[in-house]
């Protein structure tokens, strides 16, 4: 379920709404859906995952209208993608949403976020001494995770 209130919601559907209408580009409902559905997510989700729970939802949608919405959704600083190694890219809400960052396992791929305000005043710090105007960052940290389901842990180990 979403993290965000009925109203929020609502607002982010009217910013991509504006965000479509500007671009000359039609509002379509499958466009819609795929934006419910990123908001809906639970945590990161790729573009072919999202695609199959679409189908699996019985939404008459094709691949394409997945992926190029979802650079729609990019481009209006809706969405973040995320390229976490080697795997395919993944997305996430970023309306309203707080600056995170990862932990990233190199066994289990176990995607952990957290905040460390740290972080912030370092980045602050920085765009101060170089006079950057800093729109966002991406901090991920790849390790090995010491939960006990980690799978390929044995593996690797």
């Amino acid at each position: 379920m979403s993290r965000l209130s009925p109203d929020q919601r609502e607002e982010v559907r009217d910013r991509f709404l504006a965000f479509l209408k500007r671009r000359g580009l039609r509002q379509t409902q499958a466009r819609l859906v795929v934006l419910d559905a990123i908001y809906d997510a639970k945590g990161h989700i790729d573009a072919d995952t999202l695609y199959f729970q679409l189908k699996q939802q019985k939404h008459s949608i094709s691949r394409a209208t997945v992926y190029n919405t979802l650079s729609l959704l990019l481009d209006s600083d809706l969405v973040v993608r995320h390229q976490f190694g080697n795997s395919q890219a993944k997305y996430e809400p970023s309306f309203r949403f707080w600056q995170h960052d990862h932990l990233i396992c190199l066994d289990c791929h176990h995607i952990m976020e957290f905040c460390d305000p740290r972080i912030q005043k370092i980045q602050e710090m920085v765009a101060d001494i170089y006079t950057f105007e800093i729109k966002r960052h991406a901090l991920n940290l790849y390790g090995h995770c010491q939960r006990v389901d980690c799978t390929n842990r044995s593996a690797a180990a």
